[in-house]
């Protein structure tokens, strides 16, 4: 072969930009073999060099290993085959990243202590299946041995949180806060009570889309009451309990006043229980569900006000 039409190792760096070092590494690992040897005994290549060096480096700052270009240029592999597997890999690599960076500011907003911080990672970076799994051992213990109330249980088991693949530090943080939460005995104990008691409703029939709306009748005539001065609790907000008494009634066609009462305590009691409520707002936030208003305070302020039309019908 006509020696004009050869580079050294110096003209393929001047015509590439590359170091002499790297190229002589990439001729090393067979990245661009020599087409033969000057009479010095110096490595001489071809004009398909440059391609190949081209070609090379920009798979590099693409992140590929040598032995994945090394198949590309020796036609192993199409680009197209290691394009697609390196941005799956990729996509597993930035989902850890985001993951720690989550974590990260999650630690700097909560200044946890360093094994707190060490209980954070870990919590963050279990799989799916270990999430649902630790959340399930706290239903599974919580419930354990009751049957009085499938329904109450089953819900419990259908709103799994699950911290997404690329969560914000609200969500690591309250995904911590939650698994904290399921560990916490008293919260079990709360729980196990709430099912109790709603089994004890009168009616056992499916109400779920009705309580929406008797919420929403409750909100609108506390609301009048507070506009109209009736509240805060006292004796003249005992006909605002009945009417609201009474919507319930109707809804669930309770059978008497008495029984009726003992149950609406009975249910919407426990809805103001702080550990309750943080569960259920820590699940929507991890989950990413739109946060809902709190009905707490209209609870409370409904139970007070019915114990106190109870207490005045025992006494009349």
């Amino acid at each position: 072969m006509d020696s004009d039409m050869l580079y050294s190792i110096g003209e393929l760096s001047r015509r590439t930009g590359l170091t002499v070092k790297t190229i002589r590494y990439y001729s090393d690992k067979g990245i661009v073999p020599p087409t033969g040897r000057s009479p010095a005994g110096y490595r001489l290549y071809g004009l398909d060099a440059v391609a190949r060096l081209d070609l090379a480096r920009t798979l590099r700052d693409l992140g590929l290993d040598l032995a994945t270009v090394r198949k590309v240029l020796d036609r192993e592999a199409s680009v197209q085959e290691v394009a697609d597997a390196h941005a799956d890999a990729l996509d597993v690599q930035i989902q850890t990243l985001r993951l720690r960076r989550a974590v990260l500011r999650a630690v700097a907003r909560r200044g946890p202590t360093t094994m707190e911080m060490d209980l954070m990672h870990r919590l963050a970076t279990l799989s799916q299946a270990e999430q649902r799994r630790l959340v399930a051992d706290f239903i599974d213990d919580a419930f354990k041995g009751f049957h009085a109330n499938p329904e109450f249980v089953a819900l419990m088991r259908s709103a799994i949180p699950e911290l997404p693949d690329d969560p914000t530090p609200e969500q690591v943080g309250a995904w911590v806060e939650l698994t904290e939460l399921c560990q916490n005995a008293e919260f079990r104990t709360a729980v196990r009570r709430i099912a109790e008691d709603q089994a004890e409703e009168p009616s056992p029939q499916d109400v779920s889309g009705l309580h929406d709306g008797l919420n929403q009748a409750m909100r609108e005539r506390i609301d009048e009451a507070v506009s109209t001065g009736i509240l805060p609790a006292s004796a003249t907000t005992s006909p605002l309990a009945e009417l609201l008494g009474g919507l319930y009634g109707h809804a669930f066609e309770s059978a008497g006043d008495g029984d009726l009462r003992r149950w609406i305590l009975a249910r919407l009691q426990p809805t103001a229980d702080p550990q309750t409520r943080r569960y259920w707002q820590l699940l929507a936030t991890t989950n990413g569900w739109p946060a809902s208003p709190s009905l707490a305070p209209v609870y409370t302020w409904f139970t007070t006000a019915f114990r106190g039309v109870s207490a005045t019908a025992a006494t009349s």
